[in-house]
């Protein structure tokens, strides 16, 4: 029986349809058919505008991000695909803090939707800062259809695990 990490939270029944994609090698030709293209943010400044753009639309009155960047330090492994941090420093005597967006490296390649979801999650955490009802409902706000992209996400990166990290597909 294949072990899903990434899937564990989700009904058996749904499990099981997962494991006859990965039994009859399926899994690949599934998310290349539903999600064939990759986008083009490949750089921190373009990851920097794209993020302030859904910012925009979504949470004008939201704490402003101070630094977007994709990092390679970010571990699928401890299940940090995306991280949003507040980096507190004194400065002139008094306390700043910086907000900022790190996204997985990983997603460099990954599909547009992909993308988008990862940077929907971490700007949902500029209002709500636990992983409540009140957040999910904000991602679902800003990006309709999230609960099934982070379904494939997952599934997408089980691919990736049972293909030992490639992603070429």
């Amino acid at each position: 029986m294949t072990a899903l990490r990434f899937l564990q939270a989700y009904p058996p029944a749904l499990l099981d349809q997962v494991r006859h994609l990965i039994a009859e090698d399926r899994l690949g030709d599934y998310l290349a058919q539903r999600y064939p293209s990759r986008h083009e943010v490949q750089s921190d400044k373009a990851l920097y505008a794209y993020t302030m753009a859904l910012k925009q639309e979504h949470l004008r009155n939201a704490p402003g991000i101070d630094k977007v960047l994709y990092d390679n330090r970010l571990d699928v492994v401890q299940r940090a695909l995306g991280l949003h941090t507040a980096v507190s420093r004194m400065h002139g005597g008094k306390l700043k803090a910086k907000k900022e967006i790190r996204v997985a490296s990983l997603f460099k390649d990954a599909a547009p939707e992909f993308l988008k979801m990862i940077v929907v999650h971490e700007l949902a955490h500029l209002k709500e800062f636990e992983h409540n009802k009140a957040f999910y409902k904000l991602c679902e706000h800003m990006l309709p259809g999230y609960h099934q992209l982070e379904f494939d996400l997952r599934l997408y990166l089980t691919w990736r695990e049972l293909q030992g990290g490639r992603s070429d597909s």
